[in-house]
């Protein structure tokens, strides 16, 4: 039978080995630059047309379809990677992956979640102790920072009104940076505060939020009728990695016993290093907290945790009974996960992280965010010191935003060429860079995410961006 095969011991040994020779084979040509391309990009429609092809090919070989695969896909092991924020896994949690999906255990309840669920509270211990909350602090693990978002903000809710139980009966907002992550405003639309909810403060020339006019954008919105229930603090945000005064924010959110958030997705990851941890300061005040580990962390996406500095609160997000799960909603169990995530049959997204710490310990943390950063900061100055190149502020992380100005052309003309650049670095595909908008100027955005980015790599990018100007 077709399903006996499917499932022999002996067929998976033998796709096995087949797929961690390519994948081997991958890691080599990438990380040696052999490969063609960072990402052999192609138009929507072309892949689309080549996959259809494919499917209707019928039945084929698995190894065929992996290498396919691999050709096709983005090449973050390639140190000229420096796209979006998504890090170029450790191949020891990949392998953690590969056992993971095999195994198939949900987390929602203990008995489904033996091995994951002590192993995700004992990485919550390690990063709350990193963060400075006290023993009485919290956390979980759960698919990307937007759901992590936005379960911290329904907790917040559930903590400062009845809305879970009784409905609304008043219209609720959150204070955030205008350079905050889209997804917490998702989120707060998700809630049903609608685009009122989102109160969005002015950023200062380095991006980050004007702590000085929390209590002038508070009042009004108190007077308009909302309840204001949380302040969200960026570090870093996404455009610019720029890192907002979480102090400030704490000190206001204390006056007014508002729920203090912090999105640490992206640079949350600074606690594991005293070099760049001042980044931070304050985040040991805040709520909750929330830092991907498929970001600096190297863990395969998607794995985020979500801190809470007290525990209490991580159960006040979700009641409701499911009496085929546990006999009482109302305990607070740590090992039965489902009773604080969105999620139910969660990913034992845990044995990847643990994989790491167990083989490397927490040191590789601190190691790959200190040369990211660093990167970030040699980079800044090859911008600073090469002619004809602007930079859009000096990047507190391991994201840079520059452009190619040139000499003597207009804004317009900067914006255009600037947009045209990128477009050739995609379908050249030796690099993978991204581009963002900073107050309406264009600016080419690299995010600094392979430690195995040379000074020479930057260089050619340079170089690269200067040339392809001269010819446009």
């Amino acid at each position: 039978m077709r399903l006996q095969e499917a499932y022999s011991s002996e067929h998976f040994r033998q796709e096995a080995h087949r797929l961690v020779d390519q994948l081997a084979d991958y890691l080599a040509a990438a990380q040696n630059q052999e490969c063609e391309t960072v990402i052999p990009y192609r138009t929507p429609e072309d892949n689309l047309r080549f996959w259809q092809e494919n499917f209707e090919n019928g039945v084929g070989d698995a190894a065929d379809f992996f290498g396919e695969v691999i050709k096709k896909s983005t090449h973050l092991h390639h140190p000229r990677y420096m796209g979006h924020q998504v890090s170029p896994p450790l191949p020891m949690a990949a392998m953690a992956g590969m056992l993971t999906g095999l195994l198939n255990n949900g987390m929602a309840v203990y008995e489904m979640g033996l091995v994951s669920n002590p192993l995700e509270r004992i990485l919550s211990e390690v990063l709350t102790s990193k963060i400075g909350f006290g023993k009485e602090a919290s956390g979980l693990l759960t698919s990307g920072g937007t759901l992590a978002n936005l379960t911290a903000l329904l907790t917040a809710r559930a903590t400062q009104t009845d809305v879970w139980e009784n409905g609304h009966d008043e219209p609720l907002a959150v204070l955030v940076s205008e350079e905050a992550h889209y997804c917490i405003d998702r989120a707060a639309r998700t809630m049903g505060m609608g685009s009122g909810g989102i109160v969005k403060i002015p950023t200062n020339e380095r991006f980050q939020m004007r702590t000085e006019l929390l209590e002038d954008y508070y009042q009004k919105t108190v007077q308009s009728g909302r309840k204001v229930i949380a302040v969200v603090g960026s570090a870093c945000s996404t455009s610019t990695g720029a890192y907002d005064d979480l102090v400030a924010i704490a000190d206001f959110c204390k006056k007014h016993q508002l729920w203090f958030h912090v999105d640490g997705a992206h640079g949350g990851a600074v606690v594991f290093s005293e070099r760049y941890k001042g980044l931070v300061n304050g985040i040991e005040r805040a709520d909750s907290v929330v830092i991907d580990w498929h970001k600096m962390l190297m863990t395969p996406a998607l794995a985020t945790a979500l801190l809470f500095k007290r525990n209490e609160d991580s159960f006040q997000t979700f009641h409701q009974k499911a009496q085929y799960l546990w006999a009482n909603q109302a305990s607070h169990e740590w090992y039965n996960s489902g009773k604080r995530t969105f999620e139910c049959t969660k990913l034992m997204m845990s044995v990847k992280i643990y994989s790491i710490l167990k083989m490397y310990g927490e040191e590789i943390f601190t190691e790959n965010v200190e040369v990211l950063h660093g990167l970030a900061a040699t980079f800044a100055t090859m911008i600073t010191e090469r002619k004809g190149f602007e930079l859009a502020l000096i990047p507190e992380s391991n994201i840079v935003c520059f452009r190619y100005v040139g000499e003597g052309r207009t804004g317009g003309e900067v914006q255009t060429l600037n947009a045209k650049i990128r477009q050739q670095l995609l379908e050249e595909g030796k690099f993978y860079i991204v581009q963002t908008t900073l107050r309406e100027k264009l600016y080419l955005r690299v995010s600094l995410m392979n430690p195995l980015t040379k000074e020479s790599d930057l260089l050619a990018l340079l170089d690269d961006i200067e040339q392809m100007a001269k010819k446009l």
